[in-house]
């Protein structure tokens, strides 16, 4: 039978939202719209998003096309009355960005998909932050896989859990944890034992974070850690179970969000320098459920220099819309029908990385104080590599301080070398991490180019301004 099964049809869906600009150091919430204009339902296997730096974070979701109606691009959220959770009740949730991440995908797995139903549109919250002391511009792009009903396995159903009261002690390390009776509800909402397979999970903080684990309770794994997350790198870290991971004997899950404040003051839950505890997740379930400790967050206890929290969860199960059905008899034994839309070209494929030019030029004057403002805070420090908490290979760029950041710079060793050889770029390790996509050390091995897990380098105008800097340098007497 499987001989003369047609093979798997699948299509994919581009669409490029146009450029943004990001004054200095301008932080901004707006959210996006592409109307797809789809006649039947679209199965969507895969979603990739790029953009050009300087999206901090993003939900995305689709809804009927006259829910928060307006032209398609960039639009105040506020304006049309866009509500995250109303979106996922009129529709799906479809898609999270990691943290700070440029490029990423979301593979569910062979036939797992998200449905988007006829005639919805994608539409997405979306917090820019230019952490930089100059202008930028940035792009925004996203690809959807779209497959024949004919192929589709299961059509996934959204969860979150996510801790709304965080406070983080000052200069300190602390952790909180929502542990959820997850089981209960759903038996309550659906009179059904509670039948859950999860195949998507994906955590959310920001540069404070330093943890996150998922945890089960109850069952015959009762107290596994099923996902663990040590630091924050800007990396896509959803993580996909294929085969899906059965959890229909468990409680509920615990998950706990990990940080290290280094501040004199405590932070709190929002964006810009404040923090978040979110995970979303996709599973194989009846209902959606919204696990949250809302209040009442409480000290449990201090060990090892970490203080530990925990709250009340309280566990909002609510029903899938109409249209989250799995394909039906006549889509099954008809064609694949998908809208026009933009040539998929290069969109929802990793950006090729290209070495900066030799005759690149900087904008600014080449001080450490541009130097900070413009390279290091807003692409080195703030993705916490090399950020005051704990940075990589011990060397620290996070500093505003001209007198400390060039110590750290000239006084940091790189393979028993320095990094930084004062008037000649060429030489430096420094201007060879962030000039070249492959650079290379002494003995000609290959290393990763910075910053660390962009798929492209910095803007030439700003790996210029490194290699001016060593330039301008004289040798230590």
């Amino acid at each position: 039978p499987d001989a003369a099964r047609p093979p798997v049809e699948r299509v994919t869906l581009a669409h490029a939202f146009g450029p943004r600009e990001l004054e200095p150091f301008q932080e901004e919430t707006r959210c996006v719209q592409w109307t797809l204009d789809n006649d039947a339902a679209l199965y969507v296997e895969r979603v990739a998003l790029a953009n050009g730096g300087g999206f901090h974070h993003s939900n995305w979701f689709v809804v009927p096309e006259d829910e928060f109606p307006g032209e398609d691009g960039y639009f105040r959220c506020r304006q049309r009355g866009f509500d995250e959770l109303r979106a996922a009740l009129a529709g799906a949730v479809l898609f999270a960005q990691s943290t700070q991440s440029q490029f990423e995908e979301q593979r569910l797995g062979d036939g797992v998909v998200i449905k988007v139903p006829p005639r919805h549109k994608v539409v997405a919250n979306v917090h820019l932050l230019n952490l930089s002391a100059g202008p930028t511009t940035t792009s925004l792009q996203m690809a959807l896989d779209v497959v024949h009903p004919r192929d589709v396995r299961v059509v996934v159903t959204p969860f979150r859990y996510s801790y709304l009261p965080l406070t983080l002690p000052a200069l300190q390390a602390s952790r909180f944890t929502a542990d959820c009776h997850t089981a209960d509800a759903y038996r309550r909402t659906t009179g059904q034992p509670f039948d859950m397979k999860l195949y998507w999970l994906l955590p959310h903080y920001h540069e404070l974070g330093n943890w996150f684990d998922v945890t089960i309770r109850g069952g015959a794994r009762d107290g596994e850690s099923i996902y663990r997350l040590d630091g924050f790198d800007a990396e896509p870290h959803g993580k996909a179970f294929d085969p899906p991971l059965d959890i229909s004997d468990i409680d509920g899950l615990a998950v706990t969000c990990g940080y290290d404040n280094p501040r004199p003051v405590e932070v709190g839950w929002g964006t810009g320098d404040q923090e978040m505890c979110v995970m979303l997740g996709f599973a194989e379930a009846r209902i959606m459920l919204d696990n949250s400790v809302v209040a009442n967050s409480s000290l449990q206890r201090e060990e090892l220099g970490i203080s530990y929290f925990s709250g009340p969860c309280v566990v909002l199960a609510v029903p899938k819309a109409e249209g989250q059905a799995p394909p039906t008899p006549e889509e099954l034994a008809g064609p694949l029908v998908v809208p026009a839309a933009d040539d998929p070209g290069e969109v929802g494929q990793e950006p090729e990385c290209v070495d900066t030019p030799a005759d690149a030029l900087a904008l600014t004057e080449p001080t450490l104080e541009n130097l900070h403002g413009v390279v290091f805070r807003p692409s080195c420090a703030f993705s916490a590599c090399h950020g005051a908490t704990r940075p990589a290979a011990g060397l620290d760029l996070s500093s505003p301080d001209a007198a400390t950041l060039e110590a750290s710079l000239r006084g940091h060793q790189v393979d028993g070398g320095p990094l930084v050889v004062p008037g000649d770029p060429e030489a430096s390790p420094l201007y060879q991490r962030v000039a070249r996509c492959v650079p290379t050390d002494a003995a000609r091995e290959e290393l990763a180019h910075m910053p660390l897990n962009s798929p492209t380098l910095l803007p030439p105008d700003r790996v210029a301004l490194v290699r001016d800097w060593i330039l301008s340098l004289e040798a230590s007497p």
